[in-house]
């Protein structure tokens, strides 16, 4: 993963990032075919997950790091990490509107490859989200997802690290859960980093807010799978020709 092909930098130090980039590290990095990081949808966002993986690589590892997203990024707007303190650094735009808040306590590795793996494991689990975790949690709960209008919003997640003395890590889930009320839902998805000898190096917690809920069915639900499925298939082949 070359991450510095995904953004743009200017010579103050902020940075940018255009329609192409989010899109193309969704599909190709994070394996993220949400329509929101489609390069000519109207309602286009850059994916979280990149900017997760940019600030671990800028702002190093901490032991602790907690993460919570205040607005979607759109295209070429310019950003800057900006500290209030040591533990607590906001993106921002030139207005001083926040994107993104990050905590960040304990110990801290300015080890780019233990960033670079833990982006990597991370944002590759990410892209599985839909359909693998997310449907059958809707099925349990006898709630889906707006099919006309699939919206699945990224709120915030947060890693413990138990150690920074490792490099290659792989992830795992250990619990899903959705809460739902009226026609929101809070999905959480915990799970564990593991090295490269199988120990559990840390945990994580990722939660998602999904709108326009209303009673599951299984056949629109199955509809709208094949229909994601294919279209991630004509997309790959636009992406990796």
């Amino acid at each position: 993963m070359k991450l510095s092909d995904y953004y743009h930098t200017t010579d103050n130090g902020s940075f940018s990032f255009t329609r192409e980039n989010g899109s193309q590290f969704a599909k190709c990095i994070a394996g993220d075919f949400n329509p929101l990081h489609d390069v000519q949808a109207k309602k286009f966002c850059i994916p979280g997950d990149l900017l997760f993986a940019l600030s671990l690589a800028k702002l190093g590892v901490s032991k602790n790091m907690q993460f919570s997203f205040k607005g979607m990024i759109a295209q070429d707007v310019l950003l800057n990490f900006e500290c209030t303190d040591e533990e607590n650094i906001a993106v921002v735009d030139q207005d001083k509107k926040e994107y993104l808040s990050i905590n960040c306590s304990g110990e801290k590795s300015s080890d780019i490859a233990l960033a670079t793996s833990l982006a990597k494991s991370y944002v590759e689990f990410s892209g599985l989200t839909f359909p693998h975790i997310l449907v059958p949690l809707m099925a349990k709960k006898n709630a889906m997802i707006n099919p006309a209008r699939p919206l699945v919003i990224y709120q915030s997640m947060s890693i413990n690290l138990n150690t920074l003395d490792f490099t290659d890590s792989t992830l795992e889930i250990e619990d899903v859960r959705l809460d739902v009320e009226g026609k929101r839902g809070s999905a959480c998805l915990k799970f564990n980093f593991r090295d490269d000898q199988q120990r559990i190096v840390g945990k994580g917690e990722k939660i998602m807010t999904l709108s326009g809920l209303r009673e599951f069915n299984e056949e629109t639900m199955q509809q709208l799978v094949i229909e994601y499925d294919q279209r991630k298939q004509a997309l790959k082949k636009n992406f990796f020709l």
